[in-house]
């Protein structure tokens, strides 16, 4: 199935869109994907921010209650340990907070990024619009970043 994706510029978009879309993955994983489909870079950048950004509302809004419900049920151990690596990086993102949400979501490191920033957003019940701004911001710069990287920019 992920062969046929790639024969038509719909499903290349379609691919690329998912594989944004995917925690840890994200940006990091879906500008390099396109560069090496040889996507031309403005069109890689834009397909994969949006797909990053696709999950992020539902997150910032929904991400307490789904850690709640995940936290009662078999993956309960996974969820303690996701949490407590959260906790870690909200400290600094309390102490700034958006230009802090805005950097934990710009540095395309692993444990970084739009998924991480915004489940945090919605563990400091932050602003859903101040947070999202921060976290659009923080996207669009670590996809710059990405896309430099990837495509030989600098």
């Amino acid at each position: 199935m992920l062969t046929a994706l790639h024969a038509t510029a719909w499903g290349r978009a379609v691919y690329l869109l998912l594989i944004s879309m995917l925690p840890v993955v994200e940006l990091r994983g879906g500008i390099p994907a396109a560069a090496l489909m040889d996507v031309p870079w403005p069109e890689a950048y834009g397909l994969c921010v949006t797909g990053n950004m696709l999950p992020v509302p539902v997150l910032v809004l929904f991400g307490r209650r789904i850690f709640g419900f995940l936290r009662r049920g078999i993956l309960k151990g996974l969820v303690c340990r996701v949490d407590q690596r959260l906790g870690r990086k909200a400290e600094t993102v309390k102490k700034y907070r958006s230009l802090g949400l805005f950097l934990l979501v710009m540095i395309p490191l692993p444990g970084t990024g739009a998924w991480t920033g915004s489940l945090v957003a919605g563990a400091l019940n932050m602003r859903l619009k101040s947070a999202l701004l921060s976290i659009f911001l923080g996207v669009l710069a670590a996809g710059g970043i990405m896309t430099a990287l990837a495509y030989g920019l600098f």
